[in-house]
């Protein structure tokens, strides 16, 4: 039977988020020393449960006269996902299909994330290529959820998700191509804001994408959390084609027009389970409450035809993983231990090849039907996914395609919108299950408004304040 796992203690990291961190050490209340060791030994404490941690770099996270001390997180102890470049360690990719050779430099993302005065202690896990909603691999085994062991933490930044929820660090990198910051913020209790497209440096090499799906960012505890980031992260690059977010620090007093959809009786992926649909409802309550306006419409999407497309661009992006390895990856991807789940979706990629200007020419469109409904609302909420999260073994890299396939699209359909239109978007816990599980709402803005998201946050926050695994 599953248990709840929490490193919390008292220690100099206390119950403190990424701002408590280094304000206190600003105030020399505690040391980066302090605030590192403790984390190593919490990590040391809880990863053997969790399995959270592919590589430990506890060694270099001890040379502190590397860090940016200007940097609004000095100090702040964090780990960064096994996706990332860091010079002198591989990027495994989370599979063995492949020699991961050591990075020669650091990815472009990983130097703006360190700028902020972070200090890493390792890689986190990931699923193979990050491909799917749950860590449950061959290579490194099961990433376990905090709040349950029996359950998964999502995907694909799972040990990142793992690592902040039961108190290891405060803060962690993650990315998202299909929902990977939001679903295991969702499944984890904590805060995941996917941007707007082109708000945080590029992920190497995915500005050559003929659609760019993939997005940088990092999962936190607090809304403050989040907002300090993308405040510190501006300094180290601006996007002068967006509005600056600068530093949100608290709600606007501004009404918003927000839409919510019907819950469909059926159909791929879109239909919400009562747990869920409860929570967007007690959410929808709680907004009318606060003075914002509330509307509800019919989903106005057709989401299979938009998941099949996306799937097929989803498989385009695991065929160049697995087939042209020695150009992306360096090294090249023996299929023998791929996992079916990869395998299949670089097959139907292969399979229907020609389709793929026909997928990305329909995504867009989906995308910008779906933007014109900020012509009348200010937000779109809806479920970050349409069910609680599952247990271990339901994306068991042993299932069949097909099966993983249809899963996952069950599981997370409404993630990949915002992918698509390169709008930001935000995972925030506002329910739980009756087993004390984490249930998220998402909501999103037009683009380029991300400072509207965290203003909401912060009021929603402050409204109905969420568990943390060492308050509840």
């Amino acid at each position: 039977m599953g248990k709840r796992i929490s490193a919390f203690t008292n220690d100099a990291l206390g119950n403190m988020d990424a701002v408590g961190v280094a304000e206190a050490i600003a105030k020399k209340k505690v040391t980066v020393q302090e605030v590192t060791e403790a984390a190593i030994a919490r990590a040391e404490k809880v990863n053997g449960e969790l399995n959270a941690i592919v590589i430990k770099t506890y060694d270099d996270a001890r040379n502190y006269n590397a860090l940016k001390k200007d940097g609004a997180f000095y100090g702040v102890p964090t780990f960064i996902k096994d996706n990332e470049n860091i010079k002198g360690y591989p990027t495994q990719l989370g599979t063995g299909s492949f020699n991961a050779k050591v990075a020669k430099k650091n990815s472009p993302y990983v130097n703006q994330f360190h700028s902020t005065g972070t200090n890493n202690l390792g890689k986190s896990t990931l699923p193979e290529f990050g491909l799917i909603c749950s860590t449950e691999n061959e290579r490194w085994g099961i990433t376990r959820n905090p709040w349950n062991t029996d359950y998964t933490t999502g995907g694909s930044s799972s040990g990142s998700g793992a690592l902040v929820a039961s108190g290891v660090v405060p803060i962690a990198s993650a990315n998202d191509g299909a929902g990977s910051i939001r679903i295991p913020a969702a499944c984890c209790g904590l805060v995941g804001l996917k941007p707007t497209r082109g708000r945080l440096v590029n992920m190497e090499g995915s500005e050559l994408m003929p659609l760019q799906i993939v997005y940088e960012g990092v999962l936190t505890r607090s809304v403050r959390d989040t907002a300090a980031f993308f405040a510190a992260a501006e300094k180290f690059y601006k996007n002068a084609k967006l509005p600056h977010v600068g530093h949100v620090q608290h709600a606007s007093k501004k009404k918003l027009r927000i839409v919510f959809f019907e819950n469909p009786a059926h159909g791929v992926g879109a239909h919400q389970d009562a747990e869920t649909h409860h929570v967007q409802l007690e959410t929808v309550a709680l907004l009318k409450s606060l003075g914002h306006t509330v509307e509800q419409l019919p989903l106005p999407i057709d989401v299979e035809a938009m998941t099949e497309h996306y799937l097929l661009y989803y498989g385009f992006l695991a065929y160049m993983l697995t087939h042209h390895g020695r150009l992306v990856l360096g090294s090249k991807v023996n299929h023998n231990v791929l996992e079916p789940f990869t395998m299949g979706l670089s097959k139907k990629f292969k399979n229907n090849k020609m389709m793929l200007p026909r997928s990305i020419k329909t995504l867009r469109k989906v995308g910008e039907d779906t933007e014109k409904l900020f012509d009348q609302y200010d937000i779109i909420m809806t479920p970050v996914l349409a069910h609680t999260t599952p247990e271990i073994g339901h994306f068991s890299p042993d299932l069949s395609y097909e099966e993983v396939c249809k899963r996952a699209v069950e599981f997370a359909t409404y993630c990949g919108l915002q992918n698509i239109t390169g709008a930001p978007a935000i995972s925030l816990p506002l329910g739980k299950t009756k087993n004390e599980m984490p249930i998220a709402v998402q909501f999103s803005a037009p683009f380029g408004l991300d400072q509207r998201l965290l203003e909401l946050a912060y009021e929603l926050e402050e409204a109905k304040p969420w568990n943390l695994i060492y308050n509840s």
